[in-house]
């Protein structure tokens, strides 16, 4: 064979590659447009008449920012008058001496329901975390521990809200247990995984005195993953107050609720206000957590106010699927 017919061999077998792929892209974008539209069926979405609507949503939106209503695209500041008059007479940002409302509002029910959930949860997000290593429980018996953090996991926060009315009803006592089951599942999980990447000298160091088991869990793995851990447990943290929020929305108390219950009476105002108090509140938390933790750990950078703003959304909408 000559090196002629070698180089269009060569060729061919190339071009052919190339046009087997294309029609496998071709096809895998038919497949995805076809569940893609069997999906927004499923959900009744060709059925909403959505453009029917628009109107009411605009006008909705004239509510939702009454500082815009009859100025735009100039700004009227009277128009926070009505977000901060609602935040007041709702005890929003600060409550009062004695009452049912705690010094700090409903924004202090809904910090205390997720600082609380994340100290109930924590021992034992340690405990099976630890024991869920490979490091630590010889194979197959890690699993167990492993399977029961998984098993928790897959339960959304929201529904071990529901699981809880039974034992302690609708209100912030069953929104702090929820949030406690999910740290354990949810914090357990990523303190196995620090355990999985440990150094193995500092082990045999302790293995080579005579040290026991439980010393060398203690002092030949534990301390290395000291500070991993203080900084999953603030990240969970940051968590968990976003899950109280969406807790409050289903009766759990604090700002969800407030929010809630505007938005069954469409007080569009009242929930914007709600909303960027919920806002404060966790940038607050977030900004507190991320300095602590890019001090923690020396490779991170803390986020700044833009970012933590940008994906206050999207981490929002993941903390209602926890």
């Amino acid at each position: 064979m000559s090196h002629d017919d070698a180089v269009t061999r060569r060729y061919e077998a190339i071009a052919l590659a190339r046009r087997v792929k294309a029609l496998v892209f071709g096809v895998g974008l038919l497949l995805l447009a076809g569940v893609f539209y069997y999906a927004l069926t499923s959900v009744g979405f060709f059925e909403a008449n959505l453009p029917n609507y628009f109107p009411n949503f605009l006008n909705a939106l004239r509510d939702f920012f009454p500082f815009l209503a009859s100025s735009f695209p100039f700004i009227d500041p009277s128009g926070f008058v009505d977000y901060w008059t609602f935040i007041q007479e709702r005890n929003l940002i600060w409550g009062g001496i004695g009452g049912d409302t705690p010094l700090l509002g409903e924004a202090g029910i809904t910090l205390a329901m997720g600082f609380a959930g994340t100290v109930m949860g924590f021992p034992l997000a340690l405990l099976f975390g630890i024991l869920g290593s490979g490091r630590v429980t010889p194979f197959p018996f890690n699993f167990i521990f492993r399977g029961l953090m998984s098993s928790i996991r897959a339960i959304p926060a929201l529904v071990w809200g529901l699981i809880y009315i039974p034992l302690g009803g609708i209100g912030p006592v069953t929104a702090t247990l929820a949030i406690a089951t999910d740290t354990v599942g949810n914090l357990g999980r990523l303190f196995t995984d620090e355990l999985e990447e440990i150094e193995d000298g500092p082990i045999e160091a302790m293995e080579t005195t005579g040290a026991n088991r439980p010393q060398t869990i203690t002092f030949g793995m534990l301390s290395q993953v000291t500070t991993p851990f203080i900084a999953w447990t603030l990240y969970i943290f940051e968590i968990n107050v976003r899950i109280a929020v969406s807790l409050g929305i289903i009766g759990g108390g604090g700002l969800g609720q407030v929010l809630s219950v505007q938005q069954g009476l469409f007080a569009f105002t009242n929930m914007m206000a709600t909303i960027l108090v919920i806002l404060v509140l966790i940038i607050s938390v977030e900004i507190f957590s991320q300095r602590i933790r890019s001090t923690l750990r020396e490779g991170d950078e803390a986020q700044g106010i833009v970012a933590l703003l940008l994906g206050f959304p999207q981490r929002m909408a993941e903390a209602a699927l926890k």
